[in-house]
């Protein structure tokens, strides 16, 4: 899956989440590791920790 498809997908997953709570994203894309930080800054949401190709983010508000 491509950058654009993860994120699509992503922001349908985070929409189920409670505040606080926390999601690990495992992607293979090789502009992860730039696409899904900048993602995070511009949705507000934390990118906790990030080890390519695992991703932990939490979900805004909490």
């Amino acid at each position: 899956m491509g950058c654009g498809e993860v994120i699509i997908r992503l922001r349908l997953r985070l929409r189920k989440l409670n505040p606080g709570e926390v999601f690990k994203l495992t992607s293979q894309d090789m502009g992860a590791p730039e696409d899904l930080p900048a993602w995070c800054r511009m949705t507000g949401r934390r990118l906790l920790r990030a080890e390519h190709p695992h991703y932990w983010i939490e979900q805004k508000g909490g």
